[in-house]
């Protein structure tokens, strides 16, 4: 009696990791899928609680993309959204009872949600880092899914049990070697530093723009020249790079940028001298000169722009 007492009890027990499990995927899949969707340009309204311009700048930094060309966009959160996914599934079919828990079956479906939690869980604290030593921005929904990983992955150990710790930590290990070293080298290659490095040696130019623009900042941007604002810069100017990652690279096409830097490709130093610019990047707005990195919802409110302003 005491024996299939306790037989009950461990098959309850291993009930609550799954809904949790579950309910944390749902909670990524929405995360992520929001981001991509927005990214896309099918999801207009997403606000991004936190320090201003923080998801903006993480989202569209070159670690925000794992591919990218005149075609295909593909952002990081697609990945994200796919490891969700499919760590839902996995659990709904856990939950469901349809395989024995004596099965191996079972067993190799509890593996792939540890395995997939530890990779998830490992990236994400490589892009923790990222996000805060190398874009110095903030971002609530980078957080969040990081958090999500972390706990799928400790919860995943319990709910599994294990019969032995041993190939737990030699897998997870492995795993978290793997995907660590291939995330270093993926970061490095899309470093936009080693971009300016390369970019034009032998030229004062401005550092390469590696970020996407969604439609509405294209459109912004086209509005903005047809408008005379002109955005006044320096290729030396970090603020100034920062301020055009926030369009991105097809936006930026569509600006006026004059170079004030007098050693500077092109430049227009009389120009910048006669408008009295003293600080990069400056706007000029019907007239009025505006110094410093401006958000685009900022400028669509101060050039009167009536366009979506879901950038």
């Amino acid at each position: 009696m005491a024996l299939k007492t306790l037989n009950r009890r461990n098959k309850k027990d291993l009930k609550w990791p799954k809904i949790i499990i579950a309910i944390l995927s749902t909670i990524g899949i929405v995360d992520t899928g929001s981001i991509t969707l927005k990214n896309w340009g099918l999801f207009t309204s997403l606000s991004c609680p936190g320090i201003q311009n923080g998801c903006e700048t993480v989202l569209n930094s070159p670690w925000g993309t794992l591919f990218e060309n005149n075609q295909v966009n593909i952002p990081l959160s697609l990945a994200g959204f796919i490891t969700y996914l499919s760590i839902l599934v996995i659990t709904i079919i856990l939950s469901l009872n349809l395989i024995s828990p004596k099965e191996k079956i079972n067993k190799f479906l509890w593996w792939l949600v540890f395995l997939i939690s530890c990779a998830s869980s490992t990236f994400s604290f490589l892009l923790i880092n990222i996000m805060f030593f190398k874009i110095q921005a903030y971002c609530f929904f980078c957080i969040l899914s990081a958090i999500l990983s972390i706990s799928i992955f400790i919860i995943s150990m319990i709910g599994a049990k294990f019969e032995s710790r041993e190939p737990m930590i030699f897998r997870g290990f492995i795993v978290a070697i793997s995907i660590l070293l291939g995330g270093l080298i993926w970061s490095t290659n899309v470093d936009p530093s080693k971009a300016i490095d390369v970019a034009n040696p032998t030229e004062n130019v401005s550092p390469l723009i590696t970020t996407s623009s969604s439609p509405q900042k294209v459109k912004f941007a086209k509005f903005l020249s047809a408008n005379n604002i002109v955005m006044y810069s320096a290729y030396w100017c970090p603020h100034c790079h920062d301020q055009k990652q926030l369009f991105g690279k097809e936006a930026v096409k569509e600006l006026k940028v004059v170079e004030c830097a007098k050693d500077g490709k092109d430049n227009e130093y009389e120009l910048c001298q006669t408008k009295e610019i003293s600080g990069f990047p400056s706007w000029e707005i019907n007239g009025e000169i505006i110094s410093g990195t401006r958000d685009l919802k900022e400028l669509a409110t101060k050039t009167d722009y009536q366009g979506d302003l879901n950038f």
